[in-house]
């Protein structure tokens, strides 16, 4: 696998990350259960976004962008491009996974301040698993060209699919993976604090939390399933594929705060969406034909990302006047329901 990540470059990049998660924990246990407002949920995703940029400065300067020579210097630029791309593009696709996080707080009824907790065991389990699949996905293409045009595929037939479900209500009770929970695992009628597991009636029992700690990792995979295809259309070398991927998980938890209460104003952000993996998956099925330079396709999906935000503020939903919200709180499955 051709890189540009150095021994020094990985344990720069994994030092990084370490210390960022440490930092996190210690804020997050410091503060204890809270519900997270707008401001500090806003203050960390531009901390996280300008964190992201610098990382995308060091690596440019690190790989020679002042360089004397032409060809370093366009080295620098082409894989600093690339970083960016595919950072907007993970930033992006990681809009699904906020839309969805919200639909399982809302149907279990998860408090407010337990949803910190929720978000950041669920980006430890999405570090982990996308490191893993990013370079099995990166050997793979190594050894076999032809994955890429199986990847454009799934990305095209993604985006098709994509586009068709956009504005419908999700369905969560027809969800398979909740459906086999509920046969196996009995789930207590309500939290008890931040536990994962409590006593009823002197049955030991699953809280819901534990059942959504379950569920956002089920969401994890498929969403990385996905995602990951999609930035190895940008570029295959894993240490850009995994330092894009990891610093938009970084700062995933503080996006979602800052958009769940505004989520209706995008309603139209997930045919934008659908649009980029049509792009995307077009752009690998053509790569041994025309290969989209790395500058083009990141302004097409600035470009689309943009009009979509920019029509979802002067279209209302179709229906709902613009105010309703997609599907109204209920409370948490009991045990009675399936249980065993």
């Amino acid at each position: 696998m051709t890189t540009i990540g150095t021994p020094l470059m990985w344990t720069l990049f994994g030092l990084f990350v370490l210390v960022a998660l440490a930092i996190d924990f210690f804020a997050l246990n410091r503060q204890g259960a809270h519900k997270v407002s707008m401001r500090e949920a806003g203050i960390w995703s531009l901390i996280w976004v300008a964190v992201s940029f610098l990382f995308a400065g060091w690596m440019w300067w690190h790989l020679g962008g002042l360089h004397d020579d032409a060809a370093t210097s366009e080295l620098a630029d082409t894989r600093t491009v690339e970083f960016i791309t595919g950072y907007l593009i993970e930033k992006a696709l990681a809009v699904d996974n906020i839309f969805v996080f919200l639909m399982l707080f809302t149907y279990f009824a998860v408090p407010a301040e337990f949803q910190k907790r929720v978000l950041m065991i669920g980006i430890l389990g999405a570090l982990v698993l996308r490191a893993v699949m990013i370079l099995v996905g990166a050997w793979l293409i190594a050894q076999f060209h032809w994955i890429l045009y199986l990847f454009g595929a799934f990305l095209l037939f993604t985006g098709i699919k994509m586009w068709w479900a956009a504005g419908k209500e999700p369905d969560l009770e027809a969800n398979p993976a909740l459906k086999w929970i509920r046969r196996r695992v009995r789930i207590a009628p309500h939290y008890d604090g931040e536990k994962f597991f409590t006593v009823v009636n002197g049955v030991r029992m699953a809280t819901p939390l534990a059942i959504v700690i379950v569920l956002i990792g089920i969401v994890d995979v498929v969403f990385a399933v996905d995602s990951i295809p999609a930035i190895f259309a940008i570029t295959t070398d894993p240490f850009i594929v995994l330092t894009s991927n990891v610093f938009a998980i970084l700062g995933l938890r503080a996006m979602y705060f800052l958009l769940a209460g505004a989520h209706e104003r995008f309603h139209l952000l997930s045919y934008g969406l659908a649009l980029v993996l049509v792009f995307i998956g077009v752009k690998m099925l053509i790569v041994d034909f025309y290969k989209i330079p790395v500058v083009w396709s990141l302004s097409v999906t600035v470009s689309i990302l943009a009009i979509t935000m920019l029509l979802s503020l002067y279209l209302p939903p179709r229906g709902k006047g613009g105010s309703a919200y997609p599907f109204p709180p209920k409370q948490p499955p009991t045990s009675g329901e399936g249980s065993s």
